[in-house]
This record gives structure tokens, C-alpha cells and sequence, in this order.
């Protein structure tokens, strides 16, 4: 009985180095059939590394650009009859007969070249108005298209912004059409010469600043172009364009 108990210790030991390497063989296969199954079943290559995810893509909201075009020099100011939708009243051309000098500005709500500088342009038509300019705005746009460009919201915006020119509602577009409008904004500019009638003299930009070109609001283009209208000075020879959202026209008569 004691020689059959001292040899137990060496035959356990024996029995244990066989089985530690079957049993790292075991693991061994198993992790390497886990790894197979793995790249194999999951549609991944081998030689497949991750990569790191790229930043998030920032997108840049662009409106589609047109620029004025297509009116002379010495145009003549059509005749106009348009409501201010803030007030009821009736707006004509007549109205302004006593003034030296009219600008006329088509605009609308939504446009984001309008936006971009609706604050300045009630910062210079308060000024000038001051010093004798005659001011209107027109929105020409389709409300079957653009319904927030309508009388109702037209009549909100001028008061929010407390616009110091009459705010008109050109719906048939046959306003803009006289005027040769095609975006928003756009400047026109007339100077009146005793009983003559009033004429184009500036059909251009209120600056060179745009809604993501980073260049500073200054109303430079525009206001020069007053100074020497109210002044009797000669306009500058070269006018750039005014640029903006093309006009919302209805869609039956889409140009």
C-alpha cells in the first residue's frame, strides 16, 4: 500500500506533461478556426486594416445666381399702380413727380442675396431718403410657387424691418416685366430733369459683397451712385451688375 501511494505523485505527473500540449494544440486550432470564421464568414480580407473615419463633409447651400442685364441707359420709368400690403394704400409713379431722383429696388422675402443685405439697404435708404431720394420696393415674386413672398408676409417683413420705403406687391408681374426685373435684388436707379421724365441713370450692384464671399456689406456701388445723382455729378461709366435670385416668375408664364 505505501509503494502504490509513493508512486501516485509520479504517474500524475507524467499524466499532466502529456496533456498540456494536447491541450494548447486545442486552443491553438480553436483560435485559429475563430480567426478563419471571422475574416472568411464577415466578408473581410486578411489583409484587410482599418482605417480611421473620415470627418464629416460640410456642405455649402448656394442659391443660383443671375445678374441684371438688358436695360439701357436713359430708360424711361414705366407707369406703376401697386398695393403696400402693409397699409392698403395704392402706390403710382405719379407720386413721386416732385422728387429729383427715384431708385426702385425689386426684392422678396426669401432670397438669400436680399437677406444679405436688407439691414444696409434700410440703413441707405433712410439716409438718402433724408436728403430727397424717393424710394419703393417691388416683390414680383409667384406666390404659387414661393407663398412666403406673399402680401400677407410682405406686410410682416416691412414692419420687423421697419422699412422707410413703401413695400409694393407686383401680382401679375407685369411691373417687373416694364421694368426689365429679372432678380432680387436689383437696383434701378432714375434721375428726373425738370418735366422730362424720369431716366434711367444706374442699373447695378449694391456692392461687391455676397452671402459667402466674406467681403464686408458697405453699399459703395449704390451709394456713389446717389451722391452724384443728388449732387448733379456725372455717374461712373462702369456698372457691375447686380446679382441675385432670378425672379419667381408664375409658372404658366415662365420665361
Amino acid at each position: 500500500m505505501a509503494s502504490s501511494r509513493a508512486l501516485a505523485p509520479a504517474i500524475l505527473g507524467s499524466m499532466r506533461s502529456r496533456l498540456l500540449p494536447l491541450q494548447s494544440t486545442i486552443v491553438t486550432k480553436r483560435i485559429s478556426s475563430l480567426s478563419s470564421y471571422s475574416a472568411s464568414n464577415l466578408g473581410f480580407s486578411p489583409s484587410l486594416r482599418l482605417r480611421k473615419a473620415k470627418p464629416a463633409r460640410k456642405f455649402i447651400i448656394r442659391a443660383a445666381r443671375t445678374e441684371s442685364k438688358g436695360v439701357s441707359l436713359g430708360f424711361r420709368a414705366p407707369e406703376f399702380e401697386l398695393p403696400e400690403p402693409l397699409t392698403g394704400k395704392i402706390w403710382k409713379l405719379d407720386d413721386f413727380e416732385s422728387y429729383p431722383a427715384l431708385l426702385v429696388m425689386f426684392i422678396c422675402n426669401h432670397c438669400p442675396f436680399v437677406k444679405h443685405l436688407k439691414k444696409d439697404i434700410v440703413k441707405l435708404t433712410n439716409f438718402y431718403m433724408k436728403k430727397g431720394l424717393a424710394v419703393i420696393a417691388i416683390s414680383s415674386n409667384s406666390v404659387a410657387t414661393h407663398p412666403q413672398d406673399g402680401p400677407e408676409f410682405m406686410a410682416e417683413e416691412a414692419k420687423f424691418f421697419n422699412y422707410p420705403f413703401p413695400y409694393l406687391y407686383d401680382e401679375s408681374q407685369e411691373v417687373a416685366r416694364g421694368f426689365g426685373a429679372v432678380c432680387t435684388p436689383e437696383f434701378f436707379l432714375f434721375k428726373k430733369d425738370g418735366r422730362r421724365p424720369f431716366g434711367l441713370v444706374y442699373h447695378g450692384q449694391f456692392d461687391d459683397s455676397r452671402p459667402s464671399n466674406n467681403v464686408q456689406v458697405t453699399g459703395r456701388d449704390l451709394s456713389l451712385a446717389i451722391d452724384c445723382v443728388l449732387s448733379g455729378q456725372p455717374l461712373p461709366s462702369v456698372q457691375k451688375p447686380s446679382v441675385g435670385c432670378s425672379i419667381k416668375w408664375h409658372p404658366e408664364k415662365s420665361l
